[in-house]
């Protein structure tokens, strides 16, 4: 017992206690240090940091995409607007799974291929927490059956949208061209800031022309969601502004009045008002309706359209190219006098052909007898192609060329709208040019009768027509009269600008040429006297016929044994009244045939329209 008690030490084994109780309480300071010094950090340094990241949980930002403006014609008819329907939108960093929520879908609401191929490349070029349609345009019933059964979806909405709307349906829509949903070339094009949370965008005519005042201002929400994404409130709010309005020199009645004109023929008409380029109508036939193309139009509809004989989808009037035939000798008469090549007393025979000296090949007339001794005057009012087979060889190209160029063709009319194309005026730097070959002096006859290389558009057919109409004031056409600013509602009138201008040498020489052009329609012998029957206004034209392929020196042309598609095209350019012109008109039909018969009477609804009837 002594033994034991005298091995154990009570103060060493005290000291050795409290050691281990000094280590501990030190050990315990500095983890609590350490745990109070990233609190401080936490709560005081990084408190903006944190507070941010934690409002970023708890607040959305929304984009808030804007209304389109509308679109008028003339009269404030309205010809685009926007109608509300509901959309099936996803937020895709809301969803776990997306390809069994996807399927799960399929169970209350239907959706093509198409629609899936859409949304998976829209999942691409959009940031995780916007909203991406799936299905667009849902019908009561599906919007009903898709709400009772929603709680059962994370991340996927029914959301009410504005879409794009043609009330008018096909008419127009050449000039008017149509909206669709925004695809990758789309937004190369535009900033992504800008175009947050829309879907469309103008694709053709003036919808694209003038996308940057028809789109608008995208606006800003901010809202408190809960842990599933669901809006809880609104905490914020910057509202959209809409897209401007715009107000067109369209006519709708008188466009309507073309394109019932033309019944199932295929061309083109272009109205203008000589006065100031506004373009009163422009048709394309066939036309289509662009409320197919807004929210996607399918490939079997789109394939249809596309492949479909009587190209529905072209633009002939801004875009197809005709030989002008005929409707270029009033130009090439003015081009005679105002260079004293030719005198309106000069006259030339007509046996029913031309030849070139020391050339055997015959450039022959339509009258195959032919016209027999024609001056100018008579050379217009009958159409005598030898008249101008002989006055282009006097010309020669050059000359004609740069006259032609002056009443504007050959060149873009810059009128606000998409895919206009030049034509071409053929000269001989040009052949050199594009050909690498020189000029030859049989081009220059067929140039004469507006056949050969020359093609013009059918607008810049018309904007000629109006120029000579004026006595070579040529404006540029337009489309819209007045863009209306939102919010204000100021109208800001487009102002008339002069393209071009010819200074006439001689007042007389433009006078005998526009008289020879009443005459085409008003004088017993004209190729138009038809149209003239029962009009209560004087009318200038020019009838003309385009031959759409070469006939053999030896062959005769027999328009009944010809397929339709390669009948010549009939043309007929006008203005009236012709002591005041109001209005110019060229119209294109193609594979018509003559201008006198089938052209011609097209004009005179259009005009008749115009300046006699009442809205």
């Amino acid at each position: 017992m002594l033994k034991r008690e005298q091995l154990k030490d009570d103060f060493l084994e005290n000291r050795l206690i409290r050691r281990r109780l000094v280590v501990a309480a030190i050990f315990i300071v500095i983890l609590l240090s350490l745990v109070l010094g990233r609190l401080y950090v936490l709560q005081v340094v990084e408190y903006e940091h944190f507070a941010t990241l934690s409002d970023s949980n708890r607040i959305r930002i929304k984009a808030l995409p804007p209304t389109r403006g509308l679109i008028f014609d003339r009269h404030g008819v309205v010809m685009a607007n926007n109608l509300p329907t509901y959309r099936l939108e996803i937020v895709r960093e809301q969803v776990e799974d997306l390809d069994a929520t996807l399927t799960r879908l399929m169970q209350y609401v239907e959706y093509s291929e198409q629609d899936l191929k859409r949304f998976k490349q829209s999942i691409k070029r959009r940031r995780p927490f916007e909203s991406i349609p799936l299905r667009l345009n849902l019908n009561d019933e599906e919007v009903a059956r898709l709400a009772v059964n929603l709680h059962k979806f994370e991340g996927v909405e029914i959301n009410a949208r504005l879409t794009r709307n043609y009330p008018l349906g096909a008419h127009a829509v050449h000039a008017l061209g149509y909206v669709g949903r925004i695809d990758e070339r789309d937004l190369g094009e535009v900033n992504e800031v800008d175009y947050a949370g829309s879907t469309h965008i103008g694709k053709l005519g003036l919808e694209k022309f003038y996308e940057h005042e028809l789109h608008g201002t995208v606006g800003v929400q901010q809202v408190e969601v809960n842990a599933n994404g669901r809006t809880l409130r609104v905490l914020n709010e910057s509202p959209p502004i809409q897209g401007n309005n715009l107000h067109l020199t369209i006519d709708s009645r008188l466009q309507r009045v073309a394109e019932e004109a033309f019944a199932q023929q295929s061309g083109a008409v272009v109205a203008i008002d000589p006065n100031n380029g506004e373009i009163l109508a422009l048709v394309s036939m066939p036309i289509f309706d662009p409320n197919l193309f807004v929210n996607g139009v399918s490939y079997e509809t789109y394939n249809e359209l596309r492949d479909s004989p009587s190209r529905p989808l072209f633009n002939r009037a801004l875009s197809g190219q005709y030989p002008p035939g005929s409707t270029t000798k009033p130009f090439y008469g003015l081009a005679g006098l105002e260079t004293r090549v030719n005198a309106k007393d000069q006259e030339t025979y007509c046996i029913g052909y031309y030849q070139l000296p020391n050339e055997p090949r015959k450039y022959r007339d339509w009258k195959k007898q032919g016209h027999g001794l024609m001056n100018l005057h008579g050379a217009i009012t009958q159409s005598c192609d030898v008249y101008f087979y002989d006055l282009a060889y006097r010309l020669g190209i050059d000359r004609m060329a740069e006259f032609m160029q002056q009443f504007g063709f050959g060149e873009k009319t810059g009128v606000d709208s998409t895919g206009e194309r030049s034509g071409l005026l053929p000269s001989r730097e040009w052949k050199r040019r594009a050909e690498g070959m020189p000029w030859f002096p049989g081009e220059t006859l067929i140039t004469g009768i507006g056949q050969g290389a020359l093609l013009v558009t059918p607008l810049q057919l018309a904007n000629s027509t109006a120029a000579f109409s004026l006595k070579g004031t040529r404006y540029q056409p337009h489309l819209v009269k007045s863009v209306e600013k939102i919010p204000d509602y100021n109208r800001i009138e487009i102002a008339s600008r002069v393209a071009g201008q010819y200074e006439i040498l001689k007042p007389k020489n433009w006078e005998h040429v526009h008289n020879a052009m009443v005459n085409v329609v008003h004088g017993l012998r004209g190729t138009a006297y038809r149209i003239s029957q029962g009009i209560q206004y004087k009318v200038a034209g020019k009838t003309g016929t385009a031959q759409v392929f070469e006939v053999a020196q030896d062959a005769e042309y027999e328009e009944e044994e010809i397929a339709k598609k390669l009948r010549d095209h009939a043309l007929f350019v006008s203005y009236a009244p012709a002591e005041e012109p109001r209005i110019a008109v060229a119209v294109i039909v193609e594979n018509g045939g003559h201008g006198s018969s089938v052209a011609a009477p097209i004009a005179r609804r259009i005009m008749d329209a115009y300046l006699l009837e009442k809205s």
